[in-house]
């Protein structure tokens, strides 16, 4: 089956130490965070078709609570990799680091490159693999955002 590798930060939820107008739908320590709507939707359609993972370049202290308040128990996630599994690479056009997602590193859980996709908002982060990525609209907690009922139209 067809791994999908989600993000988290303004792919599936967006958190921010400022509310925005609206109440977030849960805190993660300092952070309101507000899930993209859509999302439980997008994530029950996508577990049907595929198996789920989440790599996140945020910190596990902070990605596995998330993880928790947006994924119901019966989804099974391959796994849930944070910043540890990132690699920091010299962006030389902005003259600053960055972390990146090698999708390489997913071949040791038993998947060809040819049977992920990941869904990011952030394209550099998958600099060695543009052809797995399937780019989405970075979420900035817009009630009105519909970019994942597009995306799980599938």
């Amino acid at each position: 089956m067809t791994l999908l590798v989600l993000d988290l930060d303004e792919t599936l939820v967006h958190a921010t130490e400022a509310c925005l107008d609206h109440d977030p739908d849960f805190e993660v320590g300092p952070y309101a965070v507000y899930r993209r709507p859509g999302l439980d939707s997008f994530l029950s359609t996508m577990s049907s078709h595929f198996d789920l993972a989440v790599w996140t370049s945020s910190t596990r202290l902070y990605a596995d609570p998330v993880v928790a308040a947006i994924f119901l128990p019966s989804i099974d996630l391959k796994f849930v990799w944070s910043r540890e599994r990132c690699t920091m690479r010299f962006d030389p056009e902005l003259h600053d680091y960055e972390w990146t997602k090698n999708l390489g590193k997913v071949k040791r859980k038993g998947y060809q490159l040819e049977q992920v996709l990941m869904v990011d908002d952030t394209p550099a982060k998958l600099a060695k693999h543009y052809g797995n990525l399937v780019r989405v609209r970075p979420f900035f907690g817009d009630p009105a955002d519909r970019e994942l009922f597009h995306l799980g139209k599938v």
